[in-house]
């Protein structure tokens, strides 16, 4: 049977719209912000092999149409009607869970006895217990410290509820009714969904049912390899970094080689740094992962919006990664915040593709997704609340013939801001900003979006300000094509006593009545010479508020008058000055300084040296030679990297001879 044009089409529209009305009614009867307003959540339909053939377009996350339900379902070879398989545990189900927050529920839809489907959706957890409110910090070691770890296991057994380990669930959250109403809405959204299959099943008959299953996925893989085909054949490298792993002030680099043949895309991640002794690996099960091709799947459905949202997008993909790296960890790694890594692979991903294609991609966005997580004593249960309040993002990234998008960021998720009324009645806190940052997108023909500040008043004491996820402290979003880079991550506290404290990386700041937390996320990267941008649009940015008159006049070449005007004379007195040409990419002072020093050649090797090593010893050696190099580790914040490497005094050698030693001890002849 060969189910025709017309009806898979047909067929395509259901199974979306039955996967998005799971997602409605998951929001609908969420308990939690997270849930409700965030829509940190995502429901999908998937086929007997544990692939999604039904994914929503519009609500919830939007990133995980290649997850992978297989290892989860293969945990059980009895499942029966009624049952539903819950998980937290990223390494047992290889990838489906990403960090311990995320529960994911999957439940067998069977049809005259027969599995038929199967339905799934995630929610973010507000706590599962570990080392501290909300379950993830930075600075966690190891994956026993995040919290609660469930692998594959019945929470519902034919239809009836598992009591006994809802009651372990429950003993190991800090907040047991508000976690206990999301998972009821959870199991809401699966009968949801096996109402509509049995409906599509109704309408069509199960074959064809079954059939479109792979038909759509078929045909997204088509579709998607049409757009892929607009890129040049050839090899593209690119890297980026985090500002460091948090348990030291080490950057942390992600390196990709894109190779492109025919619309068949293969990343190979050969070059990024091993695993760390921190809570920013990714587990991806050594498979290809949503993590790891984001950014392909935005370029493909920014040039063909057409396509069906399903795992077919992925099909032209192949992923190479090694085994005890930051993008492929092994147990027991800590991975909390591994979405902060993702968002550094899309810039990666971002920059290849720019080079291959730098007139159909953007510069990268501010690089940050922030839940700023709240919480507060709470006198009615003698424990803690934990909410978030407000998802941060930074601006959108300048491209040819278009600004940046202040405030907002298509980057690793669909995550909506919370209303301030709702997060002022849930939490002790009164929001005495929420705003775009000022001079804050990257300078360009073409401006970087503005990122975001946010700033609260703290309303009681024994509070904490928990943010998972703040990097571009350092590594500033970079230009393309001429344009300057974003500003930098910048988190403040004004205490209620005058004291002004630069905070730096989030983790649990304690806090108190009066005191005043400011976050600004960075800014997008400019796109073009900043000189090239009109003089009448530059007024504009000013009287916006945008931008400062000193930028005006310094970064753009704009003169103004009195009256806000252009002063096209000095205007073209200011543009006509000499200047140094621009680079394709404007990275910022420190990383040009950075990789002045630690070149990618000497880094490529020095981490393939490393992974010769055993797993226990790669991170202490490779924290020790970059302490040896420098003269001692660098100082994030505090000194400029160009300053610290010229005191470090003869680096180069000093790098030249932690290499030869590396060499020999990991039995490589020189």
């Amino acid at each position: 049977m060969t189910i025709d044009p017309i009806t898979l089409e047909i067929l395509n529209n259901k199974v979306s719209a039955a996967a998005e009305e799971m997602s409605y009614t998951l929001q609908r009867t969420g308990r939690t912000l997270f849930v409700k307003e965030t829509a940190d959540f995502a429901t999908g339909l998937a086929d007997l092999s544990g692939k999604f053939f039904g994914y929503p377009r519009a609500i919830g996350v939007s990133n995980y149409m290649d997850l992978d339900c297989s290892p989860a379902i293969a945990a059980f070879d009895d499942l029966a009607p009624g049952d539903v398989i819950m998980t937290n545990h990223p390494f047992e189900t290889e990838g489906l869970a990403t960090h311990l927050p995320d529960l994911h529920m999957i439940q067998p839809y069977f049809h005259e006895g027969r599995i038929v489907a199967y339905g799934w959706c995630f929610i973010h957890c507000s706590d599962v217990g570990g080392r501290v409110p909300s379950s993830i910090s930075p600075a966690n070691t190891e994956i026993h410290q995040e919290g609660l770890l469930i692998p594959p296991v019945r929470i519902m057994v034919g239809g009836k509820e598992n009591r006994d380990f809802l009651r372990i669930f429950r003993a190991n959250s800090r907040t047991p009714n508000d976690n206990a109403g999301d998972v009821k809405a959870m199991l809401a959204s699966l009968a949801t969904g096996e109402a509509r299959v049995a409906d599509l099943i109704a309408q069509h008959g199960v074959e064809n049912f079954l059939e479109a299953q792979e038909a759509l996925q078929d045909y997204a893989a088509a579709k998607a390899r049409a757009v892929l085909r607009r890129i040049p054949d050839g090899s593209y490298e690119f890297i980026d970094y985090l500002d460091d792993d948090f348990n030291s002030t080490v950057p942390v680099r992600l390196k990709v080689r894109m190779t492109v043949t025919d619309g068949l895309v293969h990343l190979d991640y050969a070059g990024t740094d091993g695993q760390v002794a921190s809570a920013y690996n990714i587990p991806t099960g050594g498979k290809r992962h949503p993590w790891l091709t984001l950014r392909l799947v935005a370029f493909i459905l920014t040039y063909d919006p057409s396509v069906p949202i399903n795992a077919g997008l992925y099909r032209n993909f192949t992923v190479a990664t090694e085994p005890g790296t930051v993008v492929n960890p092994v147990y027991p790694a800590a991975v909390g915040v591994r979405h902060a890594t993702a968002t550094r692979v899309n810039d990666v991903l971002n920059g290849a593709l720019a080079q291959a294609v730098p007139e159909l991609m953007k510069a990268p966005s501010g690089g940050v997704t922030v839940p700023v997580v709240f919480t507060e004593p709470d006198p009615a249960s003698g424990g803690r609340k934990v909410l978030v309040l407000e998802p941060l993002v930074g601006g959108s990234g300048a491209r040819l013939g278009a600004d940046g998008v202040d405030g907002r960021d298509s980057g690793i998720a669909n995550l909506a801001n919370n209303p301030i009324e709702s997060v002022e009645s849930s939490a002790s806190v009164r929001v005495k900003s929420w705003a775009l940052r000022k001079g804050s997108g990257g300078a360009g023909k073409w401006r970087g979006g503005l990122g975001l500040t946010l700033s609260f008043e703290v309303q009681t004491d024994g509070c904490q300000v928990l943010g998972r996820g703040t990097e571009r402290f350092r590594f500033a979003p970079w230009g393309m094509a001429g344009g300057r880079e974003g500003a930098l991550f910048r988190v403040t506290l004004l205490k209620a006593d005058g004291t002004l404290v630069d905070v730096g990386k989030l983790d649990v700041l304690d806090v108190n009545r009066g005191d005043l937390v400011t976050i600004q996320t960075p800014g997008g990267g400019g796109y073009g010479d900043p000189f090239d941008r009109a003089p009448a649009e530059v007024a504009d940015d000013l009287s916006r508020g945008f931008i400062t008159e000193a930028d005006a006049r310094a970064v753009y070449g704009v003169a103004l008058a009195a009256d806000g005007t252009v002063d096209a004379t000095a205007t073209a007195a200011l543009r006509a000055a000499p200047r140094a040409p621009a680079p394709a990419f404007a990275f910022g002072a420190e990383r040009t300084a950075w990789e002045g020093l630690f070149t990618d050649a000497a880094v490529t090797e020095m981490n393939a040296l490393l992974a010769r090593l055993p797993m226990g010893a790669r991170q202490k050696r490779r924290a020790a030679i970059y302490a040896a190099v420098l003269d001692g580790v660098p100082r994030a914040g505090t000194t400029p990297m160009a300053d610290q490497i010229a005191a470090a005094g003869n680096a180069p050698e000093r790098l030249a001879a932690e290499l030869a030693r590396l060499r020999q001890d990991a039995g490589v002849a020189a």
